[in-house]
């Protein structure tokens, strides 16, 4: 008998809804559209239906913006500019900045798959009551 049967790997997600990153950035939908008209960068797939979808790297580009705006309080044209210096220098130099971002996406993948799990739990546990 197998335990319970296996979902796919949170990592295997390789695109997220606009609302889903939205929470995991911990800004509006509306914030994620506007910062779309002003970082170049950052430009989420759209789907059949004309909604955004987020790849991982898009996440981790938000995550860093929301760090400069909020966090470093720099102005958008300043993050703007900070964002595409950080570009024209190499690779490895620009990954060292996302050492946080990653960890809120695997935080917030392990999130959700418990919460999946805690329903699955609901649904096969008999009633305790009377």
């Amino acid at each position: 008998m197998s335990p319970l049967k296996t979902e796919p790997e949170p990592d295997s997600k390789l695109y997220r809804p606009i609302s889903e990153v939205a929470d995991l950035v911990g800004v509006k939908q509306h914030v994620l559209r506007y910062w779309e008209t002003q970082f170049s960068m950052l430009r989420p797939k759209k789907n059949r239906a004309g909604n955004r979808m987020y790849r991982p790297e898009e996440v981790k580009l938000l995550l860093h913006i929301k760090e400069l705006l909020y966090a470093r309080r720099y102005t958008i044209a300043g993050a703007r500019r900070t964002l595409l210096d950080l570009r024209k220098e190499s690779t490895p130099q620009v990954e060292i900045g996302f050492g946080e971002a990653d960890r809120k996406l695997v935080l917030h993948d392990v999130k959700a798959e418990l919460k999946q799990l805690a329903e699955r739990l609901k649904e096969r546990r008999p009633s305790l009551r009377g």
